[in-house]
């Protein structure tokens, strides 16, 4: 019965470390990471899976982009819009 309890407890302890792991993990928010979604952006094709995984990891970013004279140009778009929207990104609007 020890060795169950044990073997539980040493579960638990190591799904609460990955858990915080994935929270400590950095974004560096650079515009260049989401080159893989410049055709679905500016020609309204399909985004690729390589483009949909940096639009999740760039989510945080986001509103940064929005604030961005220089970028919003191309973030607040419909085709940006859809890009998120089919990557499942909910497009932020509470910048």
């Amino acid at each position: 019965m020890k060795v169950v309890s044990c073997c539980a407890v040493v579960m638990v302890v190591a799904v609460l470390v990955l858990l915080s792991v994935g929270e400590s993990e950095a974004v560096t928010c650079s515009p260049m990471e989401m080159s893989s979604c410049l055709s679905a952006i500016t020609m309204g094709t399909p985004p690729s899976l390589t483009c949909c995984e940096k639009v999740r990891e760039q989510k945080p970013c986001l509103c940064g982009y929005l604030n961005d004279p220089s970028l919003r140009r191309y973030v607040d778009t419909p085709n940006a819009r859809r890009v998120g929207t089919l990557c499942g990104v909910p497009f932020p609007t509470n910048c």
